[in-house]
């Protein structure tokens, strides 16, 4: 099969034109004009943009859905809403909540990575955001459970994911933080976050093998000039990449820009979406056992505490576009550079010969025109808009 005709993001995520072939669920060439007879399949984008299917690595759930819930429908369901808006892998992330119930969330993500359905998002890993976190950075975390790092009950989970959790997300300050880290860091990404730590702290925390930071300036001391806390540590390290959420509601566009030009490849967009996401503004929802509802385009504790996001990652592309963030920059952040960070950028998060034909074709407005998806040696059109 072709796609021909198109502007494409190249491996560079320049913006080309040309052709892109696709062979038993891959990308086989790259180019223009590439040879073809008259029995392929081709798709003419003349017009379109096409770009690597998003891959969203941190989201709890969205369209009534919640990886709490610990079953097969929920993340089944989560990955068909997500691949109606170009998302083709995501991470089902758990919150701040018992160890049974992200037990469960881990056995029905681990059923659905190795039996994915062919309408929905693929399951590339799990994110544990929590319960490690501290009671003073909380925000939207049930402290119920909150819990002081434990490596031997962390371990327990990810053996029973078979090496399905990619993220780890834990307060580094805390007593234990540092045996913590250094063990964790040989089994997937750690990152920090919900933290109180200081600009000293966080270096260590980098020093030790942190590598991510879980949504960048939320729940954590914000950059001061003569404080510059876990934020001003991530911009200047080059070790270590950065979650943004683009709802527009977590962080002012202009932080944003700013967020982007420092961080260049080392930032990386996430929805943080929860179960309220795509569904009536106004209900409440359960978040950990916590209610949240929807007000004003956003998930709020009855306190008014900001919760997750509505959102999702082609709808922060388009923010961030219309913000500034040339095209290529904002859609390398929702693709590559999350890949990256999960193990997974030789299999996803580009357009190159070789990976998966996992694309998105966007129109002149950046809407989403169609999204393909590969299982194995098929690739199919799953989402048609336009």
């Amino acid at each position: 099969m072709f796609i021909i005709n198109s502007t494409y993001l190249d491996k560079d995520f320049n913006l080309v034109k040309g052709d892109i072939q696709i062979e038993n669920g891959r990308i086989t060439a790259c180019g223009p004009s590439l040879p073809r007879s008259d029995e392929d399949t081709s798709i003419d984008a003349q017009g379109y943009t096409v770009v690597p299917g998003f891959v969203d690595v941190h989201i709890h759930g969205c369209a009534g859905a919640d990886a709490g819930d610990g079953t097969t429908d929920s993340i089944e369901s989560m990955g068909r809403f997500l691949l109606s808006h170009g998302v083709t892998s995501f991470c089902p992330t758990t919150a701040t909540v018992s160890s049974d119930t992200i037990k469960a969330a881990i056995r029905a993500a681990k059923q659905v990575h190795e039996h994915p359905i062919k309408d929905g998002a693929k399951v590339a890993g799990m994110n544990l955001e929590g319960p490690f976190f501290s009671r003073e950075r909380k925000g939207a975390q049930n402290e119920e459970f909150l819990l002081a790092p434990n490596f031997e009950l962390f371990k327990e989970w990810y053996d029973l994911s078979g090496g399905l959790v990619k993220l780890i997300d834990l307060a580094t300050e805390q007593p234990g933080g540092e045996d913590f880290v250094k063990r964790a860091k040989e089994l997937c990404t750690v990152s920090i976050a919900h933290t109180t730590a200081s600009y000293e702290d966080a270096k260590d925390a980098f020093d030790w093998g942190v590598t991510h930071v879980t949504h960048l300036f939320n729940a954590m001391n914000g950059l001061h000039h003569r404080k510059p806390g876990v934020v001003g540590a991530a911009l200047e390290d080059e070790r270590v990449r950065a979650e943004l959420i683009c709802d527009g509601e977590h962080i002012h566009p202009a932080v944003l820009r700013v967020a982007f030009n420092v961080l260049g490849d080392r930032a990386l967009i996430v929805s943080d979406s929860l179960r309220a996401n795509g569904m009536p503004e106004g209900a409440e929802y359960d978040l950990g056992g916590q209610t949240v509802r929807i007000s004003g385009g956003k998930c709020v504790l009855p306190d008014g505490t900001i919760a997750g996001s509505v959102s999702n990652l082609h709808h922060e592309v388009k923010n961030l576009v219309s913000w500034g963030v040339p095209l290529p920059r904002a859609v390398k952040s929702a693709s590559l550079i999350p890949a990256i960070q999960i193990g997974a950028d030789k299999e996803i998060g580009s357009i190159e010969p070789g990976k998966a034909a996992d694309l998105v074709i966007l129109d002149k407005d950046l809407e989403i025109a169609s999204v393909w998806i590969s299982h194995g040696t098929d690739t199919h059109c799953a989402i048609k808009k336009a």
